[in-house]
């Protein structure tokens, strides 16, 4: 569903803030895994996800999604492929707009629009339905605008938005970061609950140990703009928060040997 060949990028190139955010960066994603890449702070996980999402455009190698080649097409142009969920539960969602405003914006993504209603009376029954398993209390307020919900709850209407046209690919980037302890736990099982309903091809970013090891079938570990690490299946289920920590430093002192 996902292949980056040799993708790399390089920001500010050929000044005294050059740097090398991602390295010849090969990665294949097959239809409906879950991968989950950690690393320190500007190891090149954001980057790589904007280059995925189109926000940004590699300066070398090739991306392919289900089969077509992105490399070079628009953000806009790659929207109806992709979902994304931001560390900023603001960024998601239009908050001057109401719930099921929001909702009927990510239900006609990639589609035509017309000057028909904004919200139709078959799509509010639909919304309501796509909410009851959130168990958020939101199918009751569909009227109301989103600036006056939560963190989580944005969050969560946010997942349910980037994941309701069944997207090639699902991008999670530190989701839950910005979230107290318990509303995180809820938005992972949010997110969990999603990916496992629409079989979606998901890369989730995470700096949380304990997440990386618990969710997705394989992990991997970037440093300095490469994938230094990777596990998955049994391999995965073995590790421990200890053998990542551990794993962090001796990446570490690889890279400044």
């Amino acid at each position: 569903m996902l292949v980056c060949k040799n993708i790399s990028k390089t920001f500010y190139p050929g000044t005294a803030n050059e740097r090398r955010a991602l390295c010849n960066v090969n990665l294949t994603m097959r239809r409906g895994e879950f991968v989950v890449v950690i690393g320190g702070n500007g190891s090149g996980k954001s980057t790589l996800l904007n280059v995925v999402s189109g926000s940004i455009l590699s300066d070398e190698g090739r991306l392919y999604i289900d089969k077509k080649d992105v490399t070079f097409t628009a953000e806009h142009k790659r929207a109806p492929y992709i979902g994304r969920v931001f560390q900023d539960p603001m960024l998601g969602t239009a908050s001057s707009m109401t719930i099921e405003e929001n909702l009927a914006l990510a239900n006609r993504r990639g589609k035509r629009r017309g000057l028909g209603s904004g919200v139709t009376k078959a799509e509010r029954a639909l919304f309501k339905e796509m909410l009851l398993p959130l168990e958020l209390g939101l199918e009751d307020r569909l009227t109301a605008r989103v600036g006056l919900l939560s963190g989580g709850q944005r969050q969560a209407l946010t997942l349910l938005m980037a994941s309701m046209r069944d997207p090639k690919v699902l991008l999670l980037d530190e989701h839950t970061a910005a979230l107290d302890p318990k509303t995180a736990a809820k938005v992972q099982e949010i997110s969990l609950q999603l990916v496992r309903e629409h079989h979606l091809t998901t890369m989730m970013v995470t700096h949380n140990m304990g997440d990386a090891l618990r969710f997705g079938d394989r992990l991997i570990m970037m440093q300095e703009g490469r994938i230094v690490f990777e596990a998955a299946g049994s391999d995965k289920k073995k590790l421990t928060v200890p053998d990542l920590v551990e794993k962090f430093v001796s990446v570490g002192s690889e890279v400044i040997a």
